[in-house]
């Protein structure tokens, strides 16, 4: 991606990506430089995180392998209504 600063609207579309590990380096470099600017999106940032971690202990009846991948393709593919 270019060296222009990312708006809060493009952080929240890669915010699963941050979270995982899968941003390029210069990809992260911009996200985080946003974050150092925006409290809103680091408020965000922190908000996803804590979101996965708790749903990441909960117990019950678990989805199916296919089921998952799917759900979690969704959601790294989603980028919302332009």
């Amino acid at each position: 991606m270019n060296g222009r600063e990312l708006t809060c609207r493009e952080l929240v579309e890669l915010v699963t990506d941050y979270l995982e590990g899968r941003l390029a380096a210069a990809e992260r470099t911009r996200f985080e430089a946003h974050l150092a600017i925006c409290q809103d999106c680091a408020a965000y940032v922190e908000q996803m995180r804590e979101t996965v971690h708790a749903a990441g202990g909960l117990t019950g009846p678990g989805l199916s392998a296919e089921v998952r991948g799917d759900v979690l393709r969704a959601f790294r593919n989603w980028r919302g209504e332009r």
